[in-house]
């Protein structure tokens, strides 16, 4: 979820099924509109037809300490991203599972690119997306460290069909948020992110196993360390913040706010970028 890097709804049914990512997300949501469950000619049809595009970033294998996957946010832009496609008929492409996330690659198994390189690939994908005539795409982004890389690639482009949609910064969020946190300090796999981790999918968090990281005296940004306990930073489990105090019914107003959020940056997007309601045609210019 929140990267700690200096630079720069109730949870709808799973039931028993196995099914991969996206987690606990209906069926008849994920064959309609994410992309991989389409051939490609619904697609192009669903594209003339004036479906937006979303383009989830998620980490893929990010540490989220001992209680939470590696993929927890991954989930939780794959859950989101489904969330506004069934207000709005959007497409979701396939989600970014890595990229810039420096602070965290002294845990096992966590990955980071560096900026360029995610940079790159960002602006890649995404002028492959609006290459075939969608008049409106979605960057959803969980991260922090991500948010500047993903401005820069967004601003070589100069797309104005493009919005980079900030899970964490919605007024809705952000005010729920300071209502709900009964940890001092947190931002990484603590009590805000296990809370929406045990409303979107609860069979994935463990509660037995998680653990508060050392109390600070002052926040210092940088990255997290599981091997220098003298570090601000440092976490033996890889959280920053209380985990213990999460709860369902947290994460559930936190996830109602955020959708909330982002659903309205996405209606008043998509009516500026076409006010008439007129089908864009394949190539126009916004």
């Amino acid at each position: 979820m929140r990267d700690r890097n200096p630079s720069p709804q109730p949870s709808p049914s799973g039931g028993g099924s196995s099914l991969p990512l996206p987690l606990q997300i209906d069926l008849i949501s994920s064959r309609r509109n994410f992309i991989e469950q389409l051939s490609w000619d619904e697609v192009a049809r669903r594209i003339e037809n004036g479906s937006a595009a979303i383009l989830p970033i998620g980490a893929g294998a990010k540490e989220h300490g001992f209680h939470l996957p590696m993929n927890t946010d991954r989930i939780q832009a794959e859950w989101l991203a489904a969330r506004i496609a069934d207000r709005t008929d959007a497409l979701i492409w396939p989600g970014v599972a890595y990229g810039y996330y420096p602070a965290f690659v002294e845990y096992a198994g966590s990955g980071s690119l560096s900026a360029s390189v995610f940079e790159s690939m960002v602006e890649e994908i995404v002028t492959a997306i609006i290459g075939f005539g969608c008049h409106a795409l979605f960057v959803l982004d969980t991260g922090l460290s991500t948010c500047a890389p993903v401005d820069r690639a967004l601003a070589r482009l100069g797309a104005e069909e493009v919005w980079h949609l900030r899970v964490h910064e919605g007024p809705r969020y952000r005010r729920a948020a300071e209502e709900l946190a009964e940890q001092s300090h947190g931002s990484h796999a603590d009590e805000l992110e296990t809370s929406l981790m045990l409303a979107i999918a609860p069979r994935l968090v463990d509660m037995s196993r998680a653990e508060a990281s050392p109390a600070v005296k002052d926040e210092t940004p940088g990255p997290l360390t599981p091997s220098d306990p003298s570090s601000p930073n440092y976490s033996r489990s890889g959280s920053y913040g209380d985990p213990t105090l999460a709860t369902v019914a947290k994460g559930e107003v936190l996830l109602a706010a955020m959708v909330e959020d982002l659903a309205e940056q996405v209606a008043a997007f998509l009516a500026a970028a076409n006010p008439s309601g007129r089908k864009k045609q394949r190539g126009a210019s916004t």
